[in-house]
């Protein structure tokens, strides 16, 4: 998960390593991710949260992911 990753924004390849996989395999999530307004792309090759704090939030709610 994302929010593991501390304060964001955060490097996609970072995420494609932690979950064993491409960044073009995560390509179509980040895509529907944005398209429905959770994260942004602050710059090339990183994304971030929309919503401020939204990261705090995600590992006080989902622990085990952390």
């Amino acid at each position: 998960m994302m929010a593991s990753f501390g304060k964001g924004p955060y490097k996609l390849a970072d995420i494609a390593y932690k979950f064993g996989s491409k960044v073009s395999t995560l390509s179509p999530v980040r895509a529907n991710l944005i398209k429905k307004g959770m994260i942004y792309s602050p710059s090339y090759g990183y994304i971030a949260f929309t919503v401020p704090q939204f990261d705090e939030f995600m590992v006080r709610t989902l622990p085990e992911f952390s």
